[in-house]
């Protein structure tokens, strides 16, 4: 089981080499649930509806106003034209909500990767993934592609008219570890992990979950997020967690096959 976060310049790809890839992996026998972000498009979309943007430690703060743009752009135009994409090359992709059927609850996210207190709004933190939607459909023959709007909620209860948004690297670690995904793959905008951005010398091959643990308040705000993702991977259950370049179609191939990038182990 490989779990794909797919975002960044990666999502920019117009001649179908991400969703070749992914081909190459599903005939190679391996299952795969894609988890997609829309940053860049969501962007837009708030401009033009001069809906005010910020970002605070790497989180986007969600008014309500902001909320209904983000829905409508990630399980809108993002997740049907990445289905479509997927489909066009012979893969049975079937895209879904976090909010369709329960799959993603959420509480609402209330502080920093470094523990300090904020108000993000409507942004959420998964608590729990209805993992019997994803193996029916991956049983049923479909690769499910997720887009990362949940529903607010506890361990037990949802308030099913109101959603969160997830950021998608933490909506992708979610459910990678419950689904024991032996690898979770980042494709993001840099090389992968470096302890000095922006150095190149710096990026780091492999890394322990216990050192980076170590090292997470260290990142700018950007990458906090996901190297925190990626500790929650592994922590909740994923074997290891990969973070690449998704600009580079060859390493997102090297990646399927367990190579580049940045590797993070239990």
């Amino acid at each position: 089981m490989i779990v794909i976060k797919f975002g960044g310049h990666a999502m920019t790809d117009t001649e179908g080499l991400f969703a070749h890839a992914v081909q190459s992996a599903l005939d190679m026998g391996e299952q795969c649930i894609i988890v997609h972000g829309g940053g860049p498009q969501i962007d837009k979309a708030l401009e033009t509806a001069q809906v005010e943007s910020t970002f605070l430690g790497g989180f986007r703060v969600t008014s309500p106003a902001a909320f209904n743009i983000v829905q409508s752009v990630l399980s809108g135009e993002v997740l049907r034209n990445l289905v479509a994409q997927l489909r066009d090359v012979g893969i049975n992709a079937m895209g879904l909500t976090g909010r369709d059927g329960g799959l993603l609850i959420a509480k609402r996210l209330t502080q920093l990767v470094d523990g300090t207190a904020a108000d993000l709004g409507q942004v959420g933190e998964i608590i729990r993934v209805d993992t019997a939607i994803l193996d029916t459909l991956i049983n049923a023959g479909f690769l499910p592609v997720v887009s990362p709007i949940a529903t607010e909620g506890d361990e037990v209860n949802e308030i099913s008219r109101v959603g969160l948004n997830v950021n998608a690297d933490l909506a992708a670690a979610a459910i990678a570890g419950a689904m024991g995904a032996q690898t979770l793959i980042f494709m993001t905008d840099v090389a992968g992990i470096y302890r000095n951005w922006p150095d190149p010398t710096s990026l780091i091959s492999v890394i322990s979950a216990a050192e980076l643990r170590t090292l997470k308040d260290d990142f700018s705000a950007g990458m906090a997020p996901k190297v925190l993702a990626a500790l929650k991977a592994i922590e909740t259950g994923a074997e290891t967690v990969r973070v690449i370049d998704g600009k580079d179609p060859l390493a997102f191939a090297l990646a399927l096959r367990g190579h580049g990038g940045t590797l993070v182990s239990a």
